[in-house]
């Protein structure tokens, strides 16, 4: 097993950056009217999960700080969930890219969920 150094050792931050990286070459392809709204949506709260992430890692030394940071993560993957939803009806995904990407979210939340139940083991 790998000694963890930074957030980005974490296979749930790797995890999230990829799919948002996915999701930003996918979301070239949104119509123009999209831009400033399902397009620009999108993307912040996909990069957010890793944003947050990046920064609950940095307050593992406060367990309240570093849970509520691990919240927003799941709250932004959520988030991405609902665009993914919408960029699906309105056609824009085909549906297995949609459910794998939806499916990416689910997995990223559930690890989350498992660092927030589980924080003595991430905090020092």
């Amino acid at each position: 097993m790998e000694k963890i150094k930074t957030h980005r050792d974490l296979v749930v931050y790797k995890m999230a950056f990829e799919t948002a990286m996915k999701i930003f070459e996918i979301s070239k392809s949104f119509p123009g009217e999209e831009r400033y709204s399902l397009t620009d949506q999108i993307r912040r709260s996909s990069r957010s999960v890793c944003a947050n992430l990046s920064e609950a890692f940095r307050k593992r030394r406060y367990k309240a700080a570093f849970i509520a940071k691990l919240s927003d993560c799941e709250s932004e993957s959520a988030e991405t969930q609902v665009w993914l939803d919408f960029a699906f009806e309105c056609n824009y995904l085909e549906k297995s890219l949609y459910h794998a990407l939806y499916q990416e979210y689910d997995y990223i939340i559930g690890k989350l969920i498992v660092m927030i139940k589980n924080p003595d083991k991430w905090t020092i």
